[in-house]
Order: C-alpha cells, then structure tokens, then sequence
C-alpha cells in the first residue's frame, strides 16, 4: 500500500504527528514509532536531521521541491 502526504505549509512536530495520525494506517504508524525509537540517535541529529526536513517542506511549499510518498520516508528511516 502506498501513502502520499502532500505538504505544503511549514509544520510543527505536533500538527506533522496529527497529520500522520489521519494519513497513515495503524500499522504503518506502528512500524514508524518503531522504528523511531530503535533508533539511537543524538539530541544535536535529530535537530540537524529536523532542519534539513524543515528546509525541505519550505522548498515545496515555493514549488521548488516535490513531495515524496511516505512510503520513501519510512524506507529512509
């Protein structure tokens, strides 16, 4: 099953986790938190890794970037 999420506003942690409340299927949303927190990543990554998504939301909100399905996300992860 493949799942978009189009964003074209800047999000905060908050309304990006509602967003993917409604989007994402239990299951997908269980392998993400997972996924999550395996993941020993460092206080100063998660900032670095936190802008870098920021700037990319910003880059398809101008149009500049295209939104990629979630699927690609969670790969990433």
């Amino acid at each position: 099953m493949e799942s978009t999420v189009n964003l074209n506003i800047p999000l905060t942690i908050n309304e990006l986790a509602v967003i993917l409340r409604k989007q994402l299927p239990q299951q997908d949303r269980i392998a993400l938190a997972n996924l999550l927190q395996e993941d020993d990543i460092s206080v100063e990554q998660l900032k670095i890794e936190i802008r870098q998504a920021v700037k990319e939301i910003n880059l398809v909100k101008k149009g500049k970037l295209t939104a990629r399905p979630v699927q690609d996300l969670l790969d990433e992860l």
